[in-house]
């Protein structure tokens, strides 16, 4: 259904912030970038976590400079100076080129605190409770990401996707061998900075060294691990803080136990959960491994055809999952007048045989999905089609009126009263008024 609608995030944005969307508790507050989602994970007991924070090198290591500093003074930029700092690398047995990262981590995370020029030692984690050692945990996981921008692993191209590298690793809890995680750190590289051939080959044969020297600085820190098949996995402490920070950049990271509530619900049940944000896309994988393709589909298609775009939309997110194994339902909804156009589309995308799309169908689907977006909220609104605003926006509300979609006037009012764009907001009231006389022309 993305080849048939344009993509309108602005809009969303202007949506979300005159209320027309019900808000988002502040936790859920919307990021610039696409919100993806994850599959569930299983987290260890927090108890269990907070035991192995200090065995993990670079806490064990922060820890003991910490202890070994004790009260001194600094430089005025708050580090330890230059012969103070030979002396730790030589007494603690440090890694000169981590010194740097471990007093970050020691000095941001309470461990050393300086005041007045002059640092002194903080609470150890033995001494926290489980939940303050967990998010001592997470900020020093935090502390480490952060220097990706200043080099920390050596690396500018790992660095530069070191974010993206970890939520990899964290999508396959079996471990990802080095190689595809080396390809895809340079296919996202030429995509994102396009190197000429020379540069690119340059880089392909300096990274797999580069990115050895990375991944065992992250063992360092406590957040990979080699797996007996000799993949690179998440440590159980890794799951834990990658998914507070992709939670933290507004993604769908569920715990395996949040997504089982949903899959013995109804359809109906699921799909209402969806449209008012109770329940996100993560929870509907589960859901569907509990019921036959074709059951699963024809519910959910009775359910859309006869119920509010905010329903259309949830069934389509959770129709995207269904392969050529779905077709017979959706063949069906071809006679569903709501359904039609977004069953046509299911079947084209899998390469079915398939009526074709009209342009007003194009339309039709366009004007759905902006309906759909006074009824859903968080991410299901997110996983919309909508069209770009400006000048494409504009010719789309003058084709609405044609389509016959029974939300057009409601979605035509809420772009006018959502857009700051005058000439998108005249548009929508001239094209509102077109569909009202319309409307009494036709009881008359």
């Amino acid at each position: 259904m993305a080849n048939n609608v344009f993509d309108l995030a602005e809009l969303r944005k202007l949506i979300d912030e005159q209320a027309v969307v019900p808000p988002r508790p502040p936790e859920e507050t919307p990021v610039e970038h696409e919100a993806l989602t994850f599959p569930p994970v299983t987290l260890a007991e927090d108890a269990e976590l907070a035991r192995t924070i200090p065995m993990v090198p670079l806490v064990a290591d922060a820890v003991r400079l910490a202890a070994w500093t004790g009260t001194r003074q600094v430089t005025p930029e708050g580090m330890l100076p230059e012969a103070a700092a030979r002396a730790a690398v030589s007494e603690l047995g440090l890694d000169a080129s981590r010194l740097r990262l471990i007093w970050i981590v020691a000095v941001n995370t309470g461990l050393l605190q300086i005041l007045a020029g002059q640092v002194s030692q903080g609470p150890l984690p033995p001494q926290l409770t489980v939940e303050a050692t967990l998010e001592f945990w997470d900020g020093v996981v935090m502390d480490v990401l952060d220097r990706a921008d200043e080099g920390l692993t050596g690396s500018v191209v790992v660095d530069g996707h070191l974010a993206e590298m970890l939520a990899t690793i964290y999508s396959v809890r079996s471990g990802v061998a080095i190689a595809n995680l080396a390809r895809g750190i340079l296919q996202s590289h030429e995509v994102a900075c396009a190197p000429g051939q020379v540069e690119m080959r340059r880089l392909a044969a300096a990274l797999p060294a580069e990115l050895l020297e990375a991944l065992a600085l992250l063992a360092y820190c406590g957040l990979v691990e080699q797996t007996a098949a000799g993949r690179t996995a998440l440590t159980p402490l890794g799951v834990w803080a990658i998914r507070r920070d992709l939670l933290r950049e507004g993604h769908d990271a569920p715990t395996a136990a949040e997504v089982e509530v949903f899959a013995d619900l109804s359809a109906i049940e699921l799909v209402d959960a969806l449209v008012k944000g109770s329940a996100t896309q993560s929870a509907v994988a589960g859901w569907l491994e509990r019921r036959p393709p074709e059951e699963a589909a024809r519910d959910l298609i009775a359910i859309a055809a006869d119920g509010t775009a905010g329903r259309r939309g949830a069934v389509g997110a959770i129709l995207e999952e269904l392969g050529p194994e779905a077709e017979a339902p959706v063949r069906e909804a071809l006679d569903r007048p709501l359904m039609r156009r977004y069953a046509a589309s299911w079947l084209h995308i899998r390469d079915l045989d398939a009526p074709t799309l009209s342009p007003q169908d194009h339309t039709w689907i366009a004007v759905d999905s902006l309906a759909a977006l006074m009824h859903l909220s968080g991410h299901a609104a997110g996983r919309l089609d909508t069209p770009e605003p400006g000048e494409e926006l504009i010719k789309l509300i003058a084709e609405m009126p044609a389509v016959g979609h029974p939300d057009t006037i409601a979605v035509l009012d809420m772009i006018a009263g959502a857009h700051d764009d005058q000439a998108v907001v005249k548009a929508a009231r001239k094209a509102a008024m077109k569909v009202r006389s319309l409307a009494h022309t036709k009881l008359d």
